[in-house]
């Protein structure tokens, strides 16, 4: 999978216009005479990936010592090892367990459903979560689906509560990611946090349960359809969601399928850009797919979701983290199960709070995830007790189309300087790259 910039056409670009969106103390008009102390260096899941390195050629050792979070629950190592059947050179595994977990949830609805019809579908996704037998594997899951049993899936991601009335996890487990000198995640410095609340869980019962036996089942076989970014920004992402989504798929069908037939899949880009993305939905609905599994980013989920929920369709994403998805206008055919950025947001303000920082940038792409979890991180910083005084907020604009120039973050680096930050969190994909060679360029070394 294509990542660097030199090969973006198919994976990584981003320009930006710089929007400073508040402002601290400093004056901006000089920078040379700043004494500058290293700076703590934080991402989030956008960057937090060993493939973000690839970016830096050369310059890997830019990201030694940044930390940050991303949502990820301790991996076994049977799954580990199942993914690398499918691609043995897998190195990261940034929302695999999530994207396995979609097409297994999507594929254990539809049985219960006993139909592929999409409402019907919809209608058993939350119910496969909680209130029932505990199963664990695609096998026994189906099993007791197959006998007419009620079924509360605990699978890759989702380990303790299941999903809440808006169809996403209502816990979460959040990693903390270290870089090393090599631009790699050094798994050692690896800590793992627990967050949500298993209250939140729905109560509402899904509709009874029929063995599938009773030969009611309609409309196999079931379609599920992708929309992961297998191009742009997102691209370096990619791996480990096609890696989970084709292992659930193998492991279904291993089964026996669903509704007595093989689960058919429809690969697609979203190309992490609403034009390429809006291409492929259209194509799916003239295969006639049941499901689509995506998108990746979730400006690209807000986008396209008119057009899917339309045709009647259910988005299913691995990976969209926007809190606003909680609320959006779905039609009941909406779902995650990567967890809100509001957890993320109060799991990334406590890693900054630990290193006692006095003075926070936080630099965010311009779109509903940026913006987002921004905010979500500014509150968190508030409510710890580092004011509006000690917080610049910036943000930059991914532009339309791979051939745009990189990122331009000069300017935004040189404030950065003259506010004296000692704490800068990035929010966003590949192209966070340059903002932090920007960084570099303007003399803010980072704190190893």
């Amino acid at each position: 999978m294509p990542v660097s910039r030199g090969s973006r056409t198919a994976a990584l670009a981003v320009c930006a216009t710089l929007l400073v969106t508040a402002t601290g103390c400093g004056d901006t008009s000089t920078t040379d005479d700043v004494a500058v102390e290293p700076v703590r260096l934080y991402g989030t899941d956008g960057n937090m990936i060993n493939s973000f390195a690839a970016e830096f050629e050369d310059q890997a050792g830019l990201l030694s010592g940044m930390k940050g979070t991303s949502p990820l629950t301790p991996l076994s190592d049977d799954f580990v090892e199942r993914l690398r059947t499918v691609d043995g050179q897998l190195n990261d595994f940034l929302y695999a367990g999530e994207a396995y977990d979609a097409v297994v949830i999507s594929a254990l609805a539809t049985q219960l459903a006993g139909t592929t019809d999409p409402a019907a579908i919809a209608a058993q996704i939350n119910g496969v979560t909680t209130g029932g037998e505990q199963c664990d594997t695609v096998a026994l899951c189906l099993e007791l689906v197959e006998d007419g049993v009620d079924i509360e899936y605990r699978g890759i991601s989702l380990k303790r509560g299941g999903f809440t009335d808006a169809g996403e996890p209502s816990t979460a487990s959040y990693a903390t990611l270290h870089f090393d000198e090599n631009g790699q995640i050094n798994d050692g410095k690896t800590e793992f946090v627990g967050a949500g609340d298993e209250s939140t869980t729905t109560t509402v019962a899904p509709p009874a349960v029929q063995p599938s036996s009773n030969g009611s089942r309609t409309g196999a076989p079931l379609k599920l359809g992708g929309l992961l970014p297998l191009t742009g920004d997102l691209a370096l992402a990619f791996p480990p969601m096609d890696a989970g989504t084709q292992l659930a798929l193998r492991e279904i069908n291993a089964a026996g399928g669903v509704l007595g037939e093989p689960v058919e899949w429809f690969e697609g880009d979203d190309g992490t850009n609403p034009d390429v993305a809006r291409q492929t939905v259209a194509r799916h609905i003239e295969e006639g797919v049941h499901v689509i599994i995506g998108a990746g980013a979730s400006g690209i989920s807000r986008e396209v979701l008119p057009d899917v929920t339309g045709a009647g369709i259910i988005l299913f994403s691995p990976c969209n983290t926007d809190a606003g998805l909680s609320t959006i206008d779905d039609s009941g055919l909406y779902f995650r199960t990567a967890p809100s950025d509001l957890l993320q947001g109060r799991a990334l303000a406590d890693v900054i709070m630990r290193d006692g920082p006095q003075r926070v940038a936080v630099v965010a792409r311009k779109d509903s995830y940026g913006e987002g979890l921004q905010e979500n991180v500014r509150a968190e910083l508030d409510r710890a007790g580092i004011g509006a005084d000690r917080i610049k907020l910036l943000t930059y604009e991914p532009p339309d189309g791979a051939d745009a120039p990189p990122v331009d973050f000069a300017d935004g680096a040189q404030e950065i300087k003259a506010f004296g930050a000692d704490a800068i969190l990035i929010i966003g994909f590949s192209e966070s790259a340059e903002v932090i060679k920007a960084l570099a360029a303007a003399g803010l070394p980072v704190a190893a």
